[in-house]
């Protein structure tokens, strides 16, 4: 990337993500969807959704918010929750790493890419729920506490099953929380080897060219039935954006209902991140 493409940049969203006040602990919250022309919520209103999005400057630490109360609201993290199942399966050797394949079970599930084997980079991708039980089962009940407990995720709520807890159990999450989680995995912060995090970030990624990573993972859940049925009440997407040495973490959820299109909680964060001239439109 060149520098005249990162000046750019910069004063294109300096204006933009300019601090405000500071709101419920998280200093410089912009308290207005709407900043400089941009109406962030533009983008939820035309796809008849309610939803949250929170974008980050890790430079200058400012943060746009859509719908601030919302922001604050915890949910269940659904899949997002791969993130950290997978930083901790990881280093305490539940698995060898990203290509240790796991046999399918041989259950017919709802979701055609589940019935399969696996491996965690696979999983991720096709956000095998199964394979992340069997993760969350090697890890046990006792680290998995002390893991959330130590990385501070959501409100350390594990209870409702050692494989079930981040689906259909206590575990929430807001989306200010899934900001910081995600800055400090970003930044190195988290408590975690080298080479687990290097492993991570790497099959985080969802898009990757000569101008930009994109890195992140949905969720869909807090509803009711098994994984991949019923009816869920919010849609996840969350993630870090790097230009060159600058990098911007984001985290959208909304609130899920019957017919949405699956794919339009990427949707909307990308346009946002387009409209905010971050992403090439």
């Amino acid at each position: 990337m060149t520098s005249s493409r990162r000046t750019i940049l910069r004063g294109a969203v300096a204006g933009l993500l300019a601090p405000s006040v500071a709101s419920a602990g998280y200093e410089k919250v912009a308290p207005s969807p709407t900043m400089t022309g941009i109406d962030i919520g533009r983008r939820f209103r035309e796809r008849g959704v309610v939803g949250t999005f929170v974008l980050r400057d890790v430079q200058d630490d400012s943060v746009l918010v859509h719908n601030p109360s919302r922001a604050e609201e915890g949910f269940s993290p659904a899949s997002t929750f791969k993130i950290p199942n997978s930083l901790i399966s990881l280093e305490v050797g539940a698995v060898e790493d990203e290509n240790e394949t796991l046999k399918w079970d041989g259950v017919k599930r709802p979701i055609e890419a589940w019935n399969k084997d696996h491996n965690m980079r696979s999983a991720i991708t096709a956000s095998t729920v199964w394979f992340y039980q069997e993760m969350a089962r090697r890890v046990g009940e006792k680290r998995m506490k002390e893991w959330i407990e130590r990385i501070g995720y959501g409100n350390r709520d594990i209870s409702g099953g050692i494989d079930q807890f981040w689906l259909s159990g206590k575990l929430r999450i807001t989306a200010h929380q899934q900001i910081e989680f995600l800055r400090r995995l970003q930044a190195n912060d988290l408590p975690f080897s080298e080479r687990t995090r290097r492993i991570v970030k790497d099959i985080l990624i969802l898009e990757e060219n000569d101008s930009y990573v994109l890195r992140g993972k949905t969720g869909l859940g807090g509803g009711d039935g098994k994984p991949g049925e019923g009816k869920a009440s919010v849609g996840w997407f969350v993630g870090w954006l790097e230009r060159g040495d600058r990098a911007w973490i984001f985290a959208l959820n909304v609130a899920w209902k019957d017919g949405l299109d699956i794919q339009i909680r990427r949707a909307i964060a990308s346009d946002v991140l387009r409209d905010l001239g971050l992403l090439e439109k």
